[in-house]
């Protein structure tokens, strides 16, 4: 599902239009249940960088026209794709390097849109990242402005971008070489190209690379056609197989058109499925459907989960936890959401699979993780104790409770000083905060009381004038966010903080309602969410949005 999806703004009923939307939570969740069997693939938003991969890898591909219109129509005014910041870098790469081999190849239906289109962005990209000679050349305009090159540290913490951006660097270079067109650019200050050469290296060899890497298999070059150590991942038995759950990857292990194979079946169901643009992974079934199912349960959205469902989520994970998408490695999110879910709606299912992902001081994400992720361990907190509440804290059990004590310490000792977290997986600290805060309130003890009353008050304290709360702007997912967090935590500790909460929940559902559909769904859908690029999983929002909705009517009463 592409953000296309999403009502434009006048042409919908909004929810505070129809005062009915808080008795028709319901209805509205159970046609959001409904929806993930219906749309098995999942509902996230398509992706820039992804896109134009396929633009640069595979133009023989179906739907290739529609994906150089995508890229077209979604340059920003100043030459850039993508979020603000350092998120604009990896997109408007590869969007320009895609067009610029488009342009190259010369059988566009519209060489002078690709063309302009390519001398913004490479303005764009010169004065973010480029060279200082070319940033203030003037000429036309194109290329006016400061120079502000990136720096390493200052680059978003995304999924193989000091793979990502040294191959598009390279690649763009290429093009500007061989049409005689500036100075090349030149990469961030504290990145090379040392990693991505090992891993051309170690494919070329034949030998196998970490699963993990399959998901960006694209910065492999000609390494990656047909490399031998890439082992497909079937989606079911005899049918479609993928790489990395990517279709960039695919493609580039594809090498060509090639001939009929369960790779390019995939690819190709990928992109009928999407309209031509495709997101950074797919499909994300059991990725969704825990967090989606998982918010609605939390916030006591009234709504049945159909057998299947249950089942289905219940038996994708293994003794070694569940991938969020075939051909990822199995990773300690999507496994401790689908545990909590499956607690939750009351199927007992011991979290051991849990223990394959412990450190000495926290849970990783994945084996051999770099970094760390408070909500990864928030979510893991969350299925410890929801299985602890079952089964009961009894000797057996021990190992659980003395980990929900070390993963609570943990989450307090990354809260920052003004109360909120920071993730690695979420643009927004408000997701980050309701996620620590959540876990930490329910299952952390009395010893995590403060840390939860200064993330309420943090969040007291960055509520925008109207309502919203948001890291740029006021989003409908970032508001259900706080509004999720200030009415599932304690209530503040005198009647005057608690009074404060109550307006500010006043402010925020008002606010809420006004900027979503009387399904629940948001008006406006920015991509928030960490991959190779962000991305809006449609689903999992309105989950989000609905529970806040439901929480904040019965407050109100």
């Amino acid at each position: 599902m592409t953000l296309d999806h999403l009502p434009a703004p006048g042409t919908v009923r909004r929810a505070h239009e129809l005062s009915a939307l808080g008795g028709d939570v319901g209805a509205a969740a159970a046609e959001l249940v409904a929806s993930l069997s219906a749309e098995p693939w999942g509902q996230v938003s398509v992706s820039v960088y992804e896109t134009g991969r396929l633009v640069s890898l595979a133009p023989w591909l179906t739907g290739h026209a529609a994906r150089v219109e995508f890229l077209l129509s979604a340059q920003r005014p100043d030459g850039g794709w993508g979020a603000p910041g350092g998120y604009a870098l990896v997109p408007t790469l590869s969007a320009v390097e895609a067009l610029a081999a488009e342009r190259g190849r010369g059988t566009s239906n519209s060489p002078l849109a690709v063309g302009g289109s390519v001398r913004r962005g490479l303005a764009a990209l010169r004065r973010w990242a480029g060279t200082p000679s070319e940033a203030v050349k003037g000429g036309d305009g194109a290329y006016g402005g400061p120079y502000v090159p990136y720096d390493l540290r200052e680059l978003p913490d995304m999924p193989a971008v000091e793979l990502i951006v040294p191959d598009l660097v390279a690649r763009l270079n290429d093009h500007l070489a061989a049409l005689g067109e500036g100075e090349p650019l030149t990469l961030p200050r504290g990145m090379d190209g040392t990693k991505l050469t090992l891993v051309r290296t170690r494919l070329a060899s034949g030998a196998a690379i970490p699963q993990k890497m399959l998901h960006a298999l694209e910065v492999a070059a000609d390494a990656a056609a047909g490399a031998p150590g890439v082992v497909p991942t079937f989606l079911q038995e005899g049918g479609d197989a993928a790489i990395g759950a990517s279709p960039a990857s695919c493609a580039a292990w594809l090498g060509g058109a090639g001939v009929d194979s369960p790779v390019r079946r995939y690819l190709t169901g990928a992109v009928d499925h999407y309209g031509g643009p495709v997101p950074c992974a797919t499909p994300v079934t059991a990725f969704e459907r825990g967090w989606t199912l998982s918010w609605l349960r939390r916030a006591g959205v009234p709504v049945s989960v159909p057998g299947e469902l249950v089942a289905g989520l219940d038996a994708v994970i293994g003794p070694g936890g569940v991938a969020a998408g075939p051909g990822l490695p199995p990773d300690a999110d999507t496994t401790s959401v689908g545990l909590y879910t499956l607690a939750l709606l009351r199927v007992p299912r011991e979290p051991d699979a849990l223990w394959a992902y412990e450190t000495e001081t926290h849970f990783c994400t994945w084996q051999g993780e770099e970094g760390a992720s408070p909500t990864v361990n928030a979510h893991v907190l969350d299925a410890f104790g929801a299985y602890l509440r079952l089964a009961g804290a009894g000797a057996e059990n021990a190992r659980y409770t003395a980990a929900t004590g070390k993963l609570s310490a943990w989450l307090r000792h990354r809260q920052l000083p003004e109360g909120s977290w920071r993730d690695r997986w979420h643009v927004s600290p408000y997701y980050a905060t309701a996620c620590c805060a959540l876990a930490l309130g329910e299952y952390g003890g009395a010893e995590s009381a403060p840390a939860v009353r200064a993330a309420v008050r943090w969040l007291l304290d960055t509520q925008r004038e109207d309502g919203s709360w948001g890291r740029w702007s006021g989003t409908a997912e970032e508001t259900a966010y706080a509004l999720q967090t200030l009415l599932l935590t304690a209530p503040a500790p005198s009647a005057a903080g608690e009074e404060r909460r109550t307006r500010a929940v006043r402010r925020g559902h008002r606010r809420l309602l006004a900027m979503v559909t009387v399904g629940g769904e948001p008006l406006e859908g920015p991509a928030l969410w960490h991959d190779k690029d962000l991305y809006y999983p449609a689903a999992i929002v309105r989950a989000a949005v609905l529970g806040a909705l439901h929480l904040a009517r019965r407050h109100g009463r």
